[in-house]
């Protein structure tokens, strides 16, 4: 593409107020290192699993003691499709263990907390909080500790009304339709508070609203095709298949949630902070615009790890292309 044409292009997008912010949030996400903060999410959210599947499998022993006909009805679930529950399901051999249930009650909590970490630091990442003004260890890990069983409870229920809306199609329409709605309204109120309490700055509500819808439905909409995958895909798999199946298709389920939960955080960053419109500098450099030197100097000023030191960032701006719009 020659320069004058790319220069036209730069021009166009920001004019375009809806372009231009959408290029803003992708740019900025790009400087944050969006994708290597989704992984490591991703990366703490997937082992955090498995001790979980201890304590469930542990705790169906104990209640499906005794309790054949629950068990064929589990069984013929999408519970009944995991690795490890599900085989232990369909061979009947699963038993109640208080050691196994305190072990993993123990490692659960331990990997959920890695998982807040790692979602706190993101979100000061996109927020550009300094290092120096974030928790230390310890205060990091007894506050993800708290967020765990606040946001843990309603994560879990918009999950279930979210697996209502796709495997109880068979009771209607309405049915269906109504879970969808309650649990993304449920996703709604989770994300808002989850924005709020994890990061460390002091951010207003109202300023996370947009995020917060935005995650919503897209981890609603995830959640739908996830049901779907592991209910008419993996079902209907050999037991190799579907194991295999099943495990790279929750990470990426989570890989996913972590990219579309980062990406509508940085979305309300960007639009409290002003942070448009940015130079469309993918090919050819640009004149930087106000949204670049104040996105830039945000992204510099997160590496100051002492309370007397202190980044100042110079970025000269064109004048005449400078004014948001």
């Amino acid at each position: 593409m020659p320069p004058r044409l790319y220069r036209r292009v730069d021009d166009f997008q920001r004019r375009h107020h809806w372009l231009a912010f959408s290029l803003a949030v992708r740019q900025k996400y790009s400087d944050d290192q969006g994708g290597y903060l989704a992984a490591t999410v991703a990366y703490y959210g997937f082992f955090s699993v498995f001790p979980l599947l201890l304590v469930l499998t542990t705790a169906l022993g104990f209640v499906l003691r005794g309790h054949r006909h629950l068990q064929e009805v589990i069984v013929r679930s999408a519970l009944g499709q995991f690795p490890v529950i599900g085989h232990e399901l369909q061979t009947r051999s699963l038993h109640g263990s208080s050691w196994a249930l305190a072990v993993g009650v123990v490692g659960a909590l331990w990997a959920g907390m890695g998982a807040v970490v790692a979602a706190e630091n993101a979100m000061n990442q996109l927020w550009g909080v300094p290092h120096k003004r974030r928790p230390d260890f310890l205060r990091a890990r007894l506050r993800a500790l708290g967020l765990l069983f606040a946001l843990g409870t309603g994560v879990l229920a918009a999950t279930v009304l979210a697996g209502a809306g796709t495997f109880g199609a068979r009771y209607g329409i309405g049915w269906k339709l109504a879970s969808i709605v309650l649990s993304t309204l449920l996703d709604f109120g989770v994300f808002w508070i989850g924005f709020r309490i994890l990061t460390a700055r002091d951010v207003g509500w109202r300023e996370l609203r947009g995020g917060a819808a935005a995650a919503a439905i897209g981890y609603e909409l995830l959640q739908l095709l996830g049901g779907y995958y592991v209910g008419h895909v993996i079902r209907n798999a050999s037991n190799a298949y579907g194991t295999f199946a099943l495990v790279i298709g929750l990470l990426s389920f989570i890989y996913l949630t972590a990219h579309v939960t980062l990406l509508a955080a940085e979305g309300n960053v960007v639009a409290t902070r002003r942070l448009w419109p940015r130079s469309f500098s993918i090919l050819f450099e640009q004149p930087a615009t106000t949204g670049d030197r104040q996105a830039l100097t945000q992204r510099a000023k997160v590496e100051e790890r002492r309370q007397d030191e202190r980044i100042d960032v110079h970025v000269p701006v064109e004048d005449e292309r400078s004014a948001p719009p």
